[in-house]
């Protein structure tokens, strides 16, 4: 019998294995005493990236596709290491792996660079999907162009290129590292590549990280690039996070961060093949 349009799309059973991965996943930080926090879902200004589209309220405000911003906020206020669990929202994602609202786990480092909080996340990822073997591939080394050379290939064509190499992967746990500096967003970089890394799990991207950019004018730069893309693409501006760029300004400590599709390991661990399997009530029901 087909289910009820009321009733939620996902068995209970996958409502049971989310509310275990989040008890351990709350675990797993407070045994390392990094303290949660909550931010708001709902502010003044979103992100700039010309590849992320936010949600706007009626009052001007958009609801926060990341807590980045006001957790970045909260480290330049004297805050140790964070993390989050909650809810992102971006328009027009919808698909297998997609949907408009998804929870997040977003977490912070104090004192860590890239490869330390790859470890950190691997063992996270361990203990919520169990043990196994993880590969480090280059950015470079996946789409077959020498980092010196990635700034003179488009953005389209790299985007391809990487799509090919992870279809043509086997299943496994996949670092990818050293970004293209253009493609920092907000990594600090050092000469061609960013400090920015991203976990593939069985050909799903899951996890995007950065040792994270202190300088407040690069910043500025960085988010004025963007409209400069976004204008290009027909895209409206984003206003700037002024809030975000004060608190740089007053001195984000060194630290590194990552964000995680909670949902996507959650349906990885389940053996599911969409979000919709493990959501209760995605897009089309909610």
């Amino acid at each position: 019998m087909a289910a009820q349009p009321w009733a939620p799309a996902c068995p209970l059973s996958a409502l049971k294995a989310r509310a275990e991965m989040l008890r351990a996943v709350r675990a797993f930080f407070d045994a390392r005493e990094v303290m949660e926090v909550q931010t708001a879902a709902l502010a003044a200004r979103g992100a700039t990236d010309p590849a992320i589209a936010s949600i706007a309220a009626d009052d001007g405000r958009v609801l926060q596709t990341s807590p980045e911003h006001q957790m970045k906020r909260l480290l330049a206020a004297g805050a140790p290491s964070i993390y989050q669990i909650g809810p992102a929202f971006r328009a027009g994602e919808a698909g297998r792996w997609h949907n408009p609202e998804f929870t997040m786990l977003e977490w912070y480092r104090l004192g860590f660079d890239a490869p330390a909080l790859m470890d950190e996340v691997a063992a996270l990822v361990d203990v919520l999907l169990g043990a196994a073997a993880y590969d480090r591939r280059a950015y470079a080394s996946l789409v077959g162009v020498p980092a010196a050379q990635l700034d003179a290939c488009a953005d389209d064509a790299l985007d391809l290129r990487v799509a090919e190499a992870l279809a043509e992967m086997p299943a496994g746990r996949v670092f990818i590292t050293d970004y293209p500096a253009r493609q920092a967003a907000l990594a600090r970089v050092s000469g061609p590549v960013a400090a920015r890394f991203e976990l593939v799990v069985d050909g799903v991207e899951v996890a995007n990280g950065y040792h994270e950019l202190q300088d407040a004018a690069v910043l500025r730069q960085r988010m004025l690039r963007d409209n400069v893309t976004r204008l290009e693409r027909g895209l409206p501006e984003a206003p700037l996070d002024e809030a975000l760029l004060a608190a740089h300004e007053h001195g984000l400590p060194d630290c590194a961060g990552v964000a995680v599709g909670l949902d996507r390991l959650l349906a990885l661990q389940q053996g599911a093949s969409s979000l919709a399997e493990v959501m209760p009530f995605p897009a089309d029901r909610a």
